[in-house]
């Protein structure tokens, strides 16, 4: 009995050695599983996985890349150049078609890194992606997750180009060219850059402040038409305007750029939603409507003014739709996008037929009258019209119940117009006192064509 006792204690006490050891074994394993989980929890946390390239919106970006382009090489070139006299056709075409090129290379430079590079004081990017350092074909979160960083960059190049294109228009016939590339690069660079950091990189005081800009309303259209409006104001009147001006030289190319700029706009406010989804789908949308309602609110007004609906002013008053539903397009219903589109078609013709005579001032093809004016109207009435019903990134306007919006969108206004038009008048005498803005009086009777390139036009109808 003594000896089976014995080995019953023997057994039992190292079944409980053993299950200690199971125990003690299982603890470990568990307590390494859950450090093992946090880890791997922290480290998640810790690094987000990178963006990745959607082959879609790629596809879309480049797409709308083109697009822009083609607004300015043809279709501005052809708009400005049927607007101008016979003499001057081929300055028109190559000023458009020389910006390409000119801002191409500012663009690469220092140009895309000044703009949107990391931000300095919310005025403007540093110089780390000068020559395009860094900027490949990995996306980059803060602009556009889903395309190619170099992609978003071509992109946004389009836009520097025909900004300061649209400066042409005022003073078309009457700058040297010489003066036109100076001019063109300095107002790019100190005046065009700084304000696209402003609004649209990332850090830029403006779009800290919460200002609204789906496409380049303050950006691009009142940034060049307040440039515009000072340019024509310090060049003076072209030789006998306004009582020997002639018409438009030829209205089937300005009609033919109108379509194009029409058609290419599609790119520059759809594009703008750097994506191909349906907030592109909404802006695409919301721009075809505001055109098509501007053009028949200049009709109108030419029929209860004039008695005609010209084709001159069914073309302009489609740009000043264009132009005023670029800063709303991402943000408007379509109703709101009526409103605006037919809005700009009855100021914007106020302003060029009106304002414009009264005044006396001498915007050659008015790129204040429907870039500068329109641009206001367009970027005051996103404070109007937008909701976030359409885009929950924005902001609703007055319509919807948030009146600081508008207040917002003033101010940006005002900062743009003070800006660009100091700056602008700066940059014009400074080139004036270096090599002279104007072109001389006999240049500008024989034409700029011939004077500055030694080619016309219309070689063979001579």
């Amino acid at each position: 009995m003594n000896a089976s006792r014995s080995r019953l204690r023997l057994g039992g006490l190292i079944a409980g050695v053993a299950l200690a050891a199971a125990t003690s074994s299982w603890a470990q394993d568990v307590a390494a599983a859950t450090a093992a989980a946090a880890t791997t929890v922290t480290v998640s946390a810790a690094a987000p996985a990178a963006p990745v390239v959607n082959s879609g919106d790629t596809a879309w970006m480049l797409i709308s890349t083109a697009l822009v382009l083609l607004m300015s090489i043809p279709g501005l070139a052809l708009f400005y150049g049927g607007l101008v006299r016979r003499k001057n056709v081929l300055s028109v075409l190559m000023q458009c078609f020389f910006l390409v090129c000119l801002i191409t290379v500012q663009w690469v430079v220092f140009g895309y890194s000044i703009s949107f590079g990391p931000d300095i004081k919310g005025f403007i990017g540093s110089l780390d992606w000068c020559m395009l350092n860094g900027v490949g074909a990995e996306p980059n979160a803060d602009y556009a997750g889903t395309i190619p960083h170099s992609v978003f960059m071509l992109f946004q190049m389009m836009f520097a180009i025909i900004t300061p294109a649209l400066i042409i228009g005022a003073f078309a016939e009457r700058m040297k060219f010489a003066a036109f590339v100076v001019f063109s690069l300095l107002w790019s660079t100190i005046v065009y850059d700084p304000v696209a950091h402003w609004v649209w990189g990332v850090g830029g005081f403006l779009r800290t402040m919460g200002a609204l800009d789906f496409a380049g309303g303050t950006v691009v259209h009142i940034n060049a038409g307040i440039a515009a409006l000072v340019a024509a104001l310090v060049l003076g009147r072209r030789l006998g305007f306004p009582k020997k001006m002639s018409p438009p030289h030829n209205l089937p190319f300005a009609v033919m750029g109108a379509g194009l700029l029409w058609f290419g706009w599609f790119g520059f406010n759809a594009g703008s939603a750097l994506g191909a989804n349906g907030l592109a789908g909404s802006a695409f949308l919301a721009t075809h409507v505001a055109t098509a309602a501007a053009g028949l609110a200049w009709a109108i007004m030419d029929l209860m003014i004039n008695r005609h609906i010209t084709m001159l002013g069914v073309i302009s008053g489609a740009v000043a739709g264009l132009v005023a539903i670029t800063p709303a397009a991402g943000f408007v219903t379509p109703a709101g996008a009526i409103a605006i589109g037919a809005g700009a078609g009855v100021i914007c013709y106020f302003f060029v037929t009106v304002v414009k005579p009264r005044l006396g001032y001498d915007d050659a093809l008015d790129a204040f009258g429907v870039h500068g004016v329109g641009g206001i109207w367009g970027a005051l009435a996103t404070g109007l019209f937008a909701t976030t019903a359409v885009n929950s990134a924005g902001a609703n306007g007055l319509f919807y119940g948030n009146p600081v919006l508008l207040w917002i969108q003033l101010k940006a206004v005002l900062i743009t117009i003070v800006y660009s038009g100091v700056l602008s008048f700066v940059l014009l005498k400074i080139v004036d006192k270096i090599i002279g803005l104007r072109a001389g009086e006999q240049a500008e009777r024989i034409g700029l064509d011939l004077i500055d390139h030694r080619e016309t036009g219309y070689t063979l109808l001579d």
